[in-house]
């Protein structure tokens, strides 16, 4: 038996990096999975390759109706939902605070912040009626630790961090368990806005010298930190701001 047999996860931004490890590995570990993204291509591809196990649904998790329609999909396909894994980001470049557009800033908190918001809205009544429920928000180092060049991106992400905090205190009566993920910088997609240089080995160099365990993190360090607090091995952790970072967060 898998540590997630019979459960089913819902993961946004499932289409690569973070979210497709985190998929894989709950598919892995007995869990049906719904893999949201707004690639929707991407989504189908990872969707693919889990066979029965995952559907795919396209959604931008800054959209109500998408959001709906993505939980609707999901408790239609496996029956119910226990895990969200609100895992979709978006970010500025690594540049001064006063260069980043009002446009970007508000992309930013819509799917790093509204994005929980929204997906609470939906799904929190599922888990409430059945008193049960897990849901994961990937934030981030930064939003533990900033630094110059990602303002406004560090203060999303801590709102997601604080806002992990403040749902586990309302939601712990109805045996509902929220949870943060905090990853250092990875070599996903947004690497190179999140250093706002080129992706070199040289460049790679200066961010990892702030790192004690000496490496970026991968995929499936956050995705191993997901199952963990997924699984009944968490079932008495909540309200956790769990860095997973190498140290950089010291």
């Amino acid at each position: 038996m898998g540590m997630l047999s019979n459960k089913v996860a819902i993961v946004t931004g499932a289409a690569s990096g973070f979210g497709a490890e985190i998929a894989r590995l709950y598919v892995a570990e007995g869990a049906k999975v719904a893999v949201a993204d707004l690639n929707e291509e991407g989504a189908q591809k990872v969707a693919a390759g889990l066979g029965a196990a995952a559907i795919a649904v396209k959604c931008d998790v800054a959209r109500r109706s998408d959001v709906d329609n993505l939980v609707a999909a999901t408790a239609k396909a496996f029956g119910t939902v226990d895990i969200v894994v609100n895992n979709a980001g978006y970010t500025h470049r690594n540049s001064p605070m006063l260069e980043v557009d009002e446009a970007t800033f508000d992309r930013c908190f819509d799917v790093n912040v509204k994005a929980i918001y929204l997906m609470a809205q939906a799904v929190v009544p599922l888990m409430r009626q059945k008193k049960s429920g897990c849901i994961i928000n990937i934030g981030s180092v930064s939003g533990i630790r900033p630094r110059p060049g990602l303002v406004w991106y560090a203060a999303s992400k801590a709102a997601a961090n604080f806002v992990s905090k403040a749902m586990a205190a309302e939601l712990g009566p109805d045996n509902i368990r929220v949870n943060a993920i905090c990853p250092v910088m990875a070599p996903t997609g947004m690497i190179e806005s999140f250093m706002g240089m080129a992706n070199t080995p040289e460049n790679r160099a200066k961010f990892i010298g702030n790192i004690p365990l000496g490496r970026l993190a991968t995929p499936n360090d956050i995705a191993k930190a997901a199952l963990y607090l997924a699984s009944d091995l968490s079932d008495f952790v909540t309200g956790v701001e769990l860095p997973v970072d190498g140290g950089r967060a010291i």
